[in-house]
């Protein structure tokens, strides 16, 4: 069995950086603008040099998204975007408009191209169009079940890449091609400023009792009528390889930092074990844990076994689940005094118990007995954004190590 490539959200330089080092082959990011994620960090040019260096000294690759659905005023600064970034050495393009592709076509005709799952690919005629014209890669739309995309697979030619969705937060519309966002905030989730409506609370109003606002019920559990819940294939990963797909794609550059991590070395380890020994594939209990312990809504196969049912809903809240909180990272380790330097990401205090997630290691817990500032002082607790602290552990830690603690 081929194994595929895994492929991870990176939203700013920090997270694809963690991506590539917690397991994923390649990493697919956004600039500043032209980018269906414009509420993302995302990077500026030359953040994005010193990614695409980063991820290819290590043998990685890295796609730039420029997936909006553009207007005229749009593409005026585009053709200099797609020239400079194409510079700095980008592995492919994903888009999802025609004129799109024909500026990159016309500018870059050696740079790969990835048609985004924006432009609804659901059969095989459409992907071999795509393919034709000069399309390497089709990101299938998400609609689609394991027996559909096999088909597909043995349909279009081997030249053509195929890469779906395998983990993250699942859209109410079509392959994401949503309106709501800019009928109700003005901001138009087509070119990447989505203000997530479908997370909304909902009412009803009769034409003639305006002002008299009803709950919508679709049955006693609540009214997020649109409230998806996130998809997850980690459990079912032999049979999404038998498909023949090439790439597996995890959904969330806006997620955090911890999230990428633990999602990627999940999926690099699952992968690793099912393309090595399809048939004994068993899903580990210890790997369910882990997926809770990242900020997540209730987990659903999608479309992938047939339609969805009222269960792939959430009714009653739009809000994550969270057991774990992120708190630090590991800068720098020094053996002799066995202090750690962290840099805090969220409070974290003496007492606390800590769990230490590592890109190569199972994962372990100790107690902060003692923790000091940079000075040498001894502190109680590190409370501000960002803030260098020691503290003391025997195990060795390493930079990119990363301190999380049970949810208060």
């Amino acid at each position: 069995m081929k194994k595929p490539e895994l492929l991870a959200p990176a939203g700013n330089l920090e997270k694809l950086k963690y991506a590539i080092v917690y397991g994923a082959d390649a990493v697919y990011v956004g600039g500043k603008d032209f980018s269906l994620r414009a509420k993302a960090d995302n990077f500026s040019l030359e953040e994005l040099e010193e990614g695409i260096n980063f991820a290819h000294e290590r043998g990685k690759k890295v796609y730039v998204a420029i997936n909006i659905f553009p207007h005229n005023e749009d593409l005026e600064a585009m053709p200099s975007f797609i020239k400079r970034v194409a510079l700095m050495g980008a592995d492919a393009f994903i888009l999802s408009d025609p004129g799109v592709f024909t500026l990159v076509k016309e500018l870059v005709p050696h740079i790969k191209i990835h048609l985004s799952t924006q432009a609804n690919s659901i059969n095989w005629r459409s992907c071999i169009f795509w393919h034709n014209i000069g399309v390497n890669r089709i990101i299938l739309a998400r609609e689609l079940s394991l027996k559909e995309i096999k088909e597909i697979r043995e349909k279009v030619p081997e030249t053509l890449e195929l890469e779906v969705f395998v983990h993250g937060s699942m859209c109410i519309s079509y392959s994401g091609r949503c309106l709501l966002s800019n009928y109700l905030t003005f901001r138009d989730a087509n070119r990447g400023e989505c203000a997530h409506p479908c997370r909304y609370k909902y009412y009803l109003v009769e034409e003639k009792r305006p002002g008299q606002y009803f709950p919508v019920f679709e049955d006693e559990r609540g009214t997020y009528i649109f409230n998806s819940k996130d998809l997850c294939m980690l459990d079912k990963l032999p049979l999404l390889l038998e498909t023949g797909i090439n790439s597996l794609k995890i959904e969330g550059r806006m997620k955090s930092l911890h999230y990428v991590a633990q999602v990627t070395k999940l999926y690099r380890e699952a992968i690793d074990i099912a393309v090595e020994n399809p048939d004994g594939f068993v899903f580990k209990e210890e790997w369910k844990q882990e997926l809770l312990k990242i900020t997540h809504r209730e987990y659903t196969h999608a479309f992938y076994f047939g339609k969805p049912d009222v269960n792939a809903q959430i009714y009653t809240s739009s809000t994550y689940s969270k057991e774990y909180e992120f708190v630090g990272v590991v800068k720098e380790y020094n053996k002799d005094t066995k202090k750690a330097f962290i840099e805090q990401r969220n409070p974290v205090k003496v007492g606390d118990k800590i769990e230490i997630l590592s890109p190569d290691k199972k994962s372990f817990s100790f107690v902060i007995n003692k923790m000091w500032d940079m000075e040498g002082n001894e502190i109680d607790k590190a409370p501000h954004p960002k803030q260098i602290f020691q503290i003391e552990v025997d195990i060795p830690l390493k930079p990119y190590d990363i301190l999380r603690k049970p949810a208060e």
